[in-house]
C-alpha cells in the first residue's frame, strides 16, 4: 500500500528545502527531508515535547554533517512515528543539537524543525519525492518494529 504525504518546498536563494509534517508519539513534528542524511535525527531542545530527556542515553559516537563538523549526540527510543498511513514503532533515534538549523530558519522567517527525516526511513519505505504533486510517496509494506 502506498501513502502520499504533502510536502512543502521552501525556496531558498540557491535551491529548495523539502519539509514534511509527521506525528511523533501522537504530537505534530515538522521535519526537513534530507536524502543525504544517513539517519533520521531529532533536535535535542525541540524534541522535549515528545521524548523525555530522562530517556536520553549518551552516544559515544560523534555525529557529522548538517553544516557543522562534529557534534555530541544522544540515543532515544520513540514509541511511534506516523507518516501518513506508515506507522513506525519503537524507533531508535539519535538526538542532536539542531539549533544552528533553526536559527537559520528563523532568519528566513520560517518555523523551526523538530528534526531531519533521513535515508534510513526513506529507503526502508521506498520513498519517492514527487515534486510536481508536492508529495512524499511511501510504500507501507513493512510492519516490524523500528527501522533496520
Amino acid at each position: 500500500m502506498k501513502t502520499k504525504i504533502p510536502i512543502k518546498l521552501l525556496k531558498l536563494e540557491d535551491g529548495f528545502h523539502l519539509l514534511v509534517n509527521m506525528r511523533v508519539n501522537g504530537k505534530p513534528a515538522r521535519m526537513l527531508i534530507d536524502t543525504g542524511a544517513s539517519k533520521t535525527v531529532f533536535d535535542k531542545e525541540r524534541s522535549a515535547r515528545f521524548i523525555s530527556s530522562g530517556s536520553f542515553e549518551k552516544h559515544d559516537k560523534l555525529s557529522t554533517g548538517l553544516g557543522t563538523s562534529t557534534m555530541k549526540s544522544h540515543l532515544a527510543v520513540i514509541g511511534s512515528i506516523s507518516l501518513g498511513n506508515v506507522e513506525i514503532r519503537n524507533y531508535k533515534t539519535v538526538v542532536i543539537d539542531l539549533s544552528h538549523v533553526n536559527v537559520a530558519y528563523g532568519q528566513l522567517k520560517q518555523k523551526p524543525i523538530e528534526g531531519v527525516l533521513g535515508s534510513d526511513i526513506l529507503k526502508k519505505y521506498k520513498a519517492v519525492i514527487d515534486y510536481g504533486a508536492k508529495k512524499l510517496v511511501l510504500s507501507s509494506y513493512y510492519t516490524g518494529n523500528g527501522v533496520k
